[in-house]
């Protein structure tokens, strides 16, 4: 028979660090950690939203942006490049992942004149509103 000690603030401890880091990626392999999915930022201006997403590192033609029933996607797809045997690595942190992200168009945005930009590690993605729904100040004259 193992007879083992219980602590109780121990047990209460450990479930405190069972909760917070459960929510953390998951390993794939050997301490890779992973992700699905990009940061974004979303601003509006006059005249449209600015979308910008965290992405550093990738080939912008490895980009897609597409708009197809009042759905914006942009994706990554990252190619798998040839395993280079000259070195074995010891410890990998960081990875580019693929990732999707969808994001519904309202009739506000004029979505044939959607522009994209990848600079510094930021993908910028415009979106413009359409003329008639800009909130221009306007001056209303008394009589």
């Amino acid at each position: 028979m193992i007879l083992t000690k219980t602590y109780p603030a121990s047990n209460s401890l450990n479930k405190v660090f069972d909760e917070l880091f459960s929510t953390f990626p998951a390993t794939r392999g050997n301490d890779v950690w992973t992700n699905t999915s990009a940061p974004v930022n979303i601003n509006e201006t006059e005249n449209g939203y600015d979308l910008q997403f965290n992405v550093p590192g990738r080939n912008k033609e490895d980009f897609k942006i597409n708009v197809e029933n009042k759905l914006l996607t942009v994706s990554h797809e990252k190619k798998e490049e040839a395993e280079v045997k000259e070195f074995k690595p010891v410890r990998r942190e960081w990875a580019f992942q693929n990732f999707k992200r969808s994001f519904t168009l309202d009739e506000k945005i004029n979505a044939d004149k959607i522009e994209a930009k990848y600079e510094n590690g930021i993908l910028n993605v415009f979106l413009p509103k359409k003329e008639e729904v800009k909130n221009a100040p306007k001056q209303i004259s008394i009589q």
